[in-house]
């Protein structure tokens, strides 16, 4: 392909996607978003994200910089997603939980423009290699607590990870009453308490699991900031299980900065976009999720009562501790 081609492609794909966001841009414009009754833009219901399940969050190569897919590729996504959500919903007991739709979107991350995940900085490949947890492949040592992820005890998903899917528990609902915001997250079951009327900030010493947001109005756009991140790599930027990730250990620096607008665009339809800030780590310093989240308000959240039931951290420390005392012993068949 010649130079100028190619320069002549992407000109087109940025066009394509420029006129896409423009054409976003107005619908929003020209929507009047309802109030509440005091007077701001009115966010409250259930707002699930299965229809996320079938968008990875990193772009399959094919795509390059194309942000949505064309007519054939879309057709064959729908067989593919009704033949996911048949597979997982068959059988006594579902595993999962339904997509119930396609979307043409081809990735979760919008900025870079190809979708993929940032590469690393070499601070940021060292924090990686000190991470723990069952999701890291050849980490065979369990012998405490420490060696184990906050998600593997059901602590926490971390930010970002927790405003992106999984195969199963993806409801989100908002809450308003005058100057606070607050969002629950029906997996790990978080509840992020958001002020919007100018709150001081934390302290910086003052770290948390989802960090402290903060937030502010910007017409009908709720803007949420996010920082005091701590805990170092217990969390990371862990995308254990989103669809599509490029891995289930990606770091974070205590500087990480999550930066959220939350636009409504219809009475149904949320414009999501979230900008994930920490140069020490990403070597581009940044990278952007963007989504729309649909209201449903008969969607169901339930208790996620991890610790209950959770055995996996027990049972790992015994496998662990049997398979060093007894090397070279054969596995049983599985």
């Amino acid at each position: 392909m010649s130079g100028h081609t190619k320069t002549k492609m992407l000109t087109l794909t940025g066009i394509g996607l420029a006129v896409a966001l423009v054409h976003t841009s107005i619908m929003a414009a020209d929507f009047a978003s309802p109030k509440t009754s005091w007077g701001e833009p009115d966010l409250r219901g259930t707002w699930p994200i299965n229809h996320l399940i079938s968008v990875p969050l990193e772009r399959n190569k094919q795509y390059g910089d194309r942000l949505y897919m064309n007519d054939d590729e879309f057709t064959k996504a729908e067989a593919s997603t009704k033949a996911r959500d048949e597979r997982f919903q068959g059988g006594p007991i579902p595993s999962a939980d339904a997509a119930g739709k396609a979307m043409k979107q081809t990735s979760l991350i919008v900025d870079p423009p190809d979708g993929r995940f940032p590469p690393l900085t070499d601070y940021g490949k060292q924090l990686q290699a000190g991470m723990h947890g069952s999701y890291k492949t050849d980490q065979t040592v369990f012998d405490s607590v420490d060696d184990f992820s906050s998600w593997d005890r059901c602590i926490t998903r971390g930010l970002p990870v927790s405003m992106e899917p999984r195969n199963y528990n993806n409801g989100i609902r908002i809450f308003q009453s005058p100057g606070y915001v607050v969002i629950t997250l029906e997996m790990a079951h978080e509840a992020r308490v958001i002020p919007t009327k100018g709150a001081a900030p934390l302290p910086g010493q003052i770290k948390q699991w989802m960090g402290e947001s903060r937030g502010h109005w910007e017409g009908n756009t709720l803007v949420v900031e996010t920082t005091n991140f701590g805990h170092g790599t217990s969390i990371g930027m862990t995308s254990a299980g989103v669809p599509g990730s490029p891995g289930p250990l990606q770091p974070s620096s205590d500087d990480l900065k999550i930066i959220e607008r939350f636009t409504r665009t219809a009475n149904d339809t949320i414009e999501f976009e979230m900008k994930v800030v920490d140069p020490k780590v990403l070597a581009p310093g940044s990278f952007t999720v963007k989504y729309p989240m649909y209201l449903d308000n008969s969607y169901a959240l339930y208790e996620y009562a991890c610790h209950e039931g959770n055995t996996a951290v027990r049972n790992y420390i015994e496998a662990s501790r049997f398979e060093r005392a007894h090397p070279g012993e054969k596995k049983p068949a599985q």
